[in-house]
Formats: C-alpha cells, sequence, structure tokens
C-alpha cells in the first residue's frame, strides 16, 4: 500500500514540477516580449526553472528509478496539459498581433 501512495507522490511532484517549469516559461515569454531586457529575463528564467526541476527530480528519486520515471511521467503530462490550453500558433499576447 506504501508502494501506491509512493509512486502517486512522485506522480503529483512531477506534476507540480512541470507547471513550474512550463508555467515559468509561458510567463517568461510574455515578459520578454515587452522588456527592455529580454535575454537577462530568459536567460534568468532558465537558469531558475532548470534548477527548481533538477533539484525536484533528484529529491524525488532520492535513488529510486520507478519513483523517477512517475515523476517523469507526471512531468509530461503537465507539458501535454499546457500545450493544448495554450492552443499553438495562436499569439500570447496582443504585442505580437502587431509585429
Amino acid at each position: 500500500m506504501t508502494e501506491w501512495v509512493t509512486g502517486l507522490g512522485a506522480l503529483s511532484m512531477g506534476a507540480l514540477l512541470g507547471g513550474i517549469f512550463f508555467g515559468g516559461l509561458w510567463w517568461t515569454v510574455r515578459k520578454s516580449l515587452v522588456s527592455e531586457r529580454p535575454a537577462l529575463w530568459i536567460l534568468t528564467s532558465l537558469l531558475l526553472r532548470m534548477g527548481i526541476t533538477l533539484a525536484g527530480f533528484y529529491w524525488v528519486g532520492n535513488g529510486h528509478w520507478e519513483r523517477l520515471i512517475l515523476c517523469l511521467f507526471g512531468f509530461l503530462i503537465v507539458r501535454q496539459l499546457i500545450t493544448r490550453r495554450l492552443k499553438p500558433g495562436e499569439p500570447i499576447c496582443t504585442l505580437a498581433q502587431t509585429r
């Protein structure tokens, strides 16, 4: 029974990490379009998102490959959900429409 709880926790943590990573990416792209220093936004965001995500995967895995796979699965589920929600190809802000 505890294996199911641990697996569900790893899956949930992967979903949380995916939300942080891809939500942060979406927020960064929106901010960089109107920023005077878009490269600084993108680089800082990349380092922060990657650091949080890698630390989270390391913490969840804790030497167990099964947990790591479940965490990755949760991460990829959130990626699919965010991709479908944001409908690729549509402009993400009004500034992109005027260019």
